[in-house]
């Protein structure tokens, strides 16, 4: 839906070693969850990558720094699913990820709207930009958002780690 709706060239699925907001315990290793996502993503436009660990980056706000110091004639948008938005005011400098990178928000099981009263949508409401919109997200300077809603899947990292563990 992203690919399409925002217009992109390709989508880059990070797989993160390890979500500081989540426990590691019981973790995948790595290797295994980039498999397991490959075998979901299955599209000639979307790239898997572990490049989070390559870069050693904990925390967002320092991956996208280092994409953008690596890449920086490359017009990143941030993708998030709608559970994300929930708890974005939680990431470590949530706030400069928002400066630095325009973000798109998904549609997630559940609902968009109770992500939507979240703290940092409050926040950044004044820019977010209207889903119909969407296309020209790639092209905006930071901070902008929008969100986009569509067919929802029921996958989640949690789903496809807990798979990688079957």
């Amino acid at each position: 839906m992203a690919l399409n709706r925002l217009g992109l060239d390709r989508v880059w699925w990070l797989v993160t070693p390890g979500n500081p907001l989540k426990p590691r315990s019981g973790l995948p290793e790595l290797g295994l969850r980039m498999a397991r996502a490959a075998e979901v993503a299955r599209h000639p436009r979307i790239a898997i990558s572990g490049v989070e660990a390559v870069f050693g980056s904990v925390y967002t706000a320092d991956l996208v720094q280092n994409l953008r110091r690596v890449a920086p004639a490359v017009g990143f948008v941030w993708i998030m699913g709608s559970d994300n938005l929930r708890q974005f005011n939680r990431w470590g400098r949530w706030r400069e990820i928002a400066a630095t990178i325009p973000m798109v928000v998904v549609n997630r099981p559940g609902s968009l709207a109770a992500p939507l009263a979240a703290p940092a949508a409050q926040a950044l409401r004044r820019w977010r930009i209207d889903e119909s919109d969407a296309a020209l997200l790639p092209r905006l300077t930071a901070p902008a958002w929008c969100t986009l809603t569509g067919p929802r899947s029921q996958l989640s990292s949690t789903a496809l780690r807990d798979k990688s563990m079957s």
